[in-house]
């Protein structure tokens, strides 16, 4: 018996060193924040689930490879203030108090925006149409409530949210068709007014087409114009494997830095999915029905199309360290293949591979390829 105990004690033991010794490497390797932080900020995008703490997984993705964070969800006008007269801060408290926990430098997302504003914002009590008046009150009241309540513990918000059309137009929401084209002044000024040191922010998507990112330039240039603050553009950065032209979306990084702020990557992620027909942009209303031949991987991304997923990150990432000096921040939108938008988004019920941490929260081999990068460019 005391033999046989003695033999388990040294086997367990055994076990315990091969283990750690094996975990040694992992320990020892560069995360991306360690590699990329010396040139923006890089992060990801949180669920309120993974901000509560509640996945552990994503949690250690999060400690050793971001410094930054940006609220999935929790901080829409929709979640945050389902009501005039009620607020929610259940879930943005505890994405800052993550945040701050983690060593993440916290990034409010989105103050203004017509996909998930709440339907009491455009009416009145008996269901008609609120007033200009009105609704620039209810505006400037909401982000004086949400901004004022983070006041020095956010760093940054996206202020107005998707405004500009593909073709350069100004979008026909509820708040252009009843305030103007200055809600977005209006926005800017109410959100400079509750928190004076937080850096502010106007974020869309397919900014690589060029009628697009001239209609953001001008945008910049007329709030600038007017004194207002405004310290970066946001290019979402919804991207595939052959879409948008790299040439163009690197344009756009000149471009808008041209005008005087710094660019954002914040959204970040690449499709691997065949789209369907009439898919446009990244506007989150497009909802196609499912087809077997739009989700060909369901049970694994082929060893080819791998391979076409690293070289398009390696490509944006090789734009990125090329214009550090006018990028301010990097945010993938999710951490986890797993919790992918994409997974559900034109298309309901499909398989992705879009990030760059696979469905176990591993990362896959191209993030060790983006560390190498960089760690060479500081050489």
């Amino acid at each position: 018996m005391t033999k046989h105990f003695t033999t388990a004690v040294i086997t367990r033991s055994l076990l315990l060193f091969w283990v750690m010794a094996a975990m040694i490497p992992a320990f020892g390797q560069k995360g991306l924040r360690d590699a990329l932080g010396n040139y923006f900020l890089i992060g990801s995008s949180l669920n309120q689930w993974q901000s509560a703490g509640t996945d552990s997984a994503a949690t250690a993705v999060v400690k050793k490879h971001f410094n930054t964070a940006v609220a999935e969800n929790c901080m829409k006008s929709g979640p945050i203030h389902p009501e005039e007269n009620r607020y929610d801060f259940t879930a943005a408290d505890q994405f800052v108090d993550y945040c701050e926990r983690n060593g993440l430098v916290p990034i409010g997302h989105c103050l203004v925006w017509h996909s998930q504003a709440p339907a009491w914002l455009f009416r009145t009590a008996d269901g008609q149409a609120v007033s200009r008046d009105e609704l620039i009150r209810r505006i400037q009241q909401h982000i004086k409530t949400v901004v004022g309540r983070y006041k020095g513990r956010v760093h940054g918000w996206d202020v107005v949210n998707e405004a500009i059309e593909d073709d350069g137009t100004l979008r026909k929401s509820l708040f252009y068709n009843i305030i103007g084209e200055e809600f977005i002044d209006i926005a800017f000024q109410a959100a400079h007014e509750a928190d004076p040191e937080a850096e502010l922010y106007y974020n869309d998507y397919s900014m690589a087409l060029p009628a697009k990112r001239e209609a953001a330039c001008r945008l910049v240039k007329r709030l600038k114009s007017k004194g207002l603050c405004i310290d970066a553009v946001g290019m979402q950065s919804h991207l595939g494997l052959h879409y948008p032209d790299l040439d163009e979306y690197e344009r756009s990084i000149e471009a808008i830095a041209q005008c005087g702020v710094k660019v954002m990557i914040t959204e970040l992620d690449v499709n691997v999915l065949p789209n369907p027909r009439s898919f446009n942009g990244a506007e989150v209303s497009q909802d196609f029905e499912y087809q077997q031949r739009l989700n060909p991987y369901p049970n694994g991304l082929p060893a080819d199309k791998a391979a076409e997923l690293q070289q398009r990150y390696l490509d944006l990432f090789t734009i990125y360290q090329r214009h550090h000096s006018q990028i301010s921040r990097v945010n993938l939108w999710g951490i986890s293949d797993a919790n992918s938008w994409l997974n559900g988004w034109p298309v309901r019920g499909r398989t992705n591979y879009p990030l760059l941490f696979d469905r176990q929260y591993q990362a896959k081999p191209v993030v060790e390829k983006i560390i190498q990068l960089f760690e060479k460019d500081r050489k």
